[in-house]
């Protein structure tokens, strides 16, 4: 998913988005411990989304407080 897809999604989509990727990248880590995953550098890409998706989350949160004051 692209960043500027990840910055249009409301908050409970984003929270969403995170459990979705936190259980994909469960179940790659538990591929790669039994030798069937293909790609190792899905782990890579799925760890980033999860830091970006978390980033976006964060960034709205001081947004709205900014706004508030």
């Amino acid at each position: 998913m692209d960043l500027k897809e990840l910055k249009q999604l409301t908050a409970p989509e984003l929270l969403e988005k995170e459990k979705q990727l936190t259980q994909e990248l469960f179940n790659l880590r538990f591929q790669l411990g039994t030798g069937r995953l293909e790609n190792p550098m899905q782990i890579r890409k799925t760890k980033r989304t999860i830091a970006q998706v978390k980033t976006i989350m964060r960034q709205s949160e001081l947004q709205g407080r900014k706004t508030a004051e």
